[in-house]
């Protein structure tokens, strides 16, 4: 694995490169880092390459101002692309990370093979979401952000599932805590204003994957289904033993779709 970094918007924006094939981005979620794929990496690499940045806001990468809208963070993505003279790769984005993914596929649909949504969502947030986001920014401002990780990592995983992978429970915990005060109200404040993505999502010319978990308490199940029945086109996975960390809590079949994605609608060998 190799480390870079590039210039984007004055700031540097770090990311992890390992592998060779054909590339997928893979963006982490809010309070992550693209350290939080470090396990689930291996599991690619033997058929693709694959790159992880750190968002701008997260991780070893800057922030540029109280808000980070989330097309200038795809747009951090596409100054990736342009460095490693890749034209063409898959996204695949976690949570916030696929809201930047969305967010990309508006902007620069001809980069794209195609892209995943990870635990995630093409909606806006809802009123209450936004209150959520509004109290949460105020406890970063308070010096309260292990008070907001102690409570939202757990929720992250299926409750079954928070014994068994307490060590996955308490790295993501470390790695959140890494995040800057700052980055963290930026992209807070880009979650809490982009608009909804729905038509990018129904757009048949795109290929698309979901991948969601049938106990996840940030994405309901519903809510997936509401997102596949906007897009029929759409290959779609439920993992059955997972919330909203499947590639922790389902590895080897998360990582398994999205090889198959990539196989269906990659270049042709």
């Amino acid at each position: 694995m190799t480390i870079k970094k590039i210039r984007y918007k004055g700031i540097n924006v770090s990311y992890r490169d390992q592998g060779t094939g054909t590339a997928i981005l893979l963006l982490h979620g809010y309070l992550e880092t693209g350290e939080i794929w470090e396990s689930f990496t291996p599991l690619l690499t033997d058929s693709c390459r694959v790159i992880c940045p750190d968002l701008p806001g997260h991780g070893k990468s800057g922030f540029w101002g109280k808000t980070h809208d989330l097309g200038e963070v795809a747009g951090s993505v596409k100054a990736v692309l342009e460095a490693e003279g890749l034209e063409r790769v898959f996204l695949a984005g976690h949570s916030m990370g696929g809201y930047v993914t969305m967010a990309f596929a508006d902007l620069y649909p001809e980069s794209l093979f195609g892209y995943i949504l990870f635990h995630s969502t093409c909606f806006a947030d809802s009123k209450e979401k936004r209150s959520n986001r509004d109290r949460e920014i105020s406890l970063v401002m308070c010096s309260k952000k292990r008070q907001i990780i102690n409570v939202n990592i757990p929720k992250a995983f299926a409750d079954e599932n928070l014994e068994r992978l307490k060590a996955k429970v308490s790295l993501a915990k470390c790695i959140a805590m890494q995040n800057p005060d700052e980055g963290i109200i930026a992209l807070l404040n880009g979650m809490k204003k982009r608009p909804d993505r729905t038509p990018v999502l129904e757009d048949p010319g795109l290929p698309l994957l979901l991948i969601g978990g049938v106990k996840d308490n940030y994405i309901p199940l519903e809510v997936f289904d509401e997102m596949a029945g906007h897009a029929p086109h759409a290959d779609t996975v439920r993992l059955k033993e997972s919330g909203h960390m499947g590639f922790f809590e389902e590895p080897g079949l998360s990582a398994a779709a999205i090889r198959q994605f990539m196989e269906k609608h990659g270049p042709a060998r």
